[in-house]
């Protein structure tokens, strides 16, 4: 896996232009994910901080207790004052979307689906007003923490997504 590419965006708006210039001009993969993957898992979790988390396994609760009121709040500042979150966290296995099988279908159709469902989660999380759900692992923030945290999480996805040049033949695998 080659080293993600160091992106930085001010807000989650940012984030759909990179999108739409990786649509455009075609990408090179960099780590394990696709833009599909990418976008329908960003989706995900700018979903859940409007709607809510889905609940957490019972065994997994007293953990995530215990993570939300000991680490959770130093691990946030560090990764805000840092600009930027780090790679192989693990993740809630229902926002890890496989790849979709070689030959199945319209890939691209399934691309394009999955940057219209990123846009347009990008545009209600925008337009969201009042405070945002809860985290299971770091419990209430600020909107503005929120927010920080969401496009810190999309630069490090999309950053594992290079454009290519008009030049290059893509490699979207």
């Amino acid at each position: 896996m080659d080293a993600p590419r160091t992106l930085t965006f001010a807000s989650v708006s940012e984030a759909v232009a990179e999108v739409d210039r990786l649509r455009e001009r075609g990408y090179r993969s960099l780590g394990n994910w696709d833009l599909r993957q990418s976008c329908e898992h960003l989706a995900d979790w700018l979903g859940f901080a409007i709607d809510g988390f889905p609940p957490q396994p019972l065994l997994a609760r007293p953990a995530f207790w215990l993570i939300r009121n000991t680490l959770a709040p130093r691990m946030m500042r560090k990764t805000l004052a840092k600009g930027r979150m780090s790679a192989g966290l693990p993740t809630a296995p229902s926002t890890v979307h496989p790849p979709l099988e070689a030959g199945a279908g319209d890939e691209r159709a399934a691309e394009e689906a999955a940057i219209e469902r990123f846009q347009a989660t990008v545009a209600r999380f925008v337009a969201h007003q009042g405070e945002y759900a809860p985290s299971p692992m770091f419990g209430q923030a600020t909107r503005d923490e929120v927010q920080q945290m969401h496009a810190l999480h999309c630069a490090l996805h999309l950053g594992f997504l290079e454009p290519i040049d008009s030049t290059e033949e893509a490699d979207v695998t």
